[in-house]
């Protein structure tokens, strides 16, 4: 039977008052998951934008967009990474 990959487009907000460090960490957490369950076609750091609107009282967030090509099944584990992640503020995960 043949496997269903679809594109994706995941973006998700990090916490802006954890360090550099901390931040590169959390990115890298993702690419990595991503890698070992799909294939990334890019990954964009936007870095530090204003938020539409205040979360969590924070005014400012660190932006990361991750194109990518995976099975549908993986994008409930995604989101579930995400909910459980310190550090991450939004997430949100579209197919292209």
């Amino acid at each position: 039977m043949e496997k269903i990959v679809s594109s994706y487009e995941t973006m998700f907000i990090i916490d802006n008052r954890l360090d550099e460090a901390a931040t590169k960490a959390i990115v890298e957490k993702f690419t990595a998951l991503i890698s070992e369950n799909g294939t990334i076609e890019s990954v964009n750091e936007w870095g530090k934008k204003r938020l539409s609107y205040p979360i969590n009282d924070q005014n400012d967030g660190y932006y990361v967009l991750i194109d990518f090509s995976s099975s549908p099944d993986f994008i409930s584990e995604l989101d579930r990474v995400f909910n459980i992640t310190e550090g991450v503020v939004r997430s949100m995960t579209i197919k292209k």
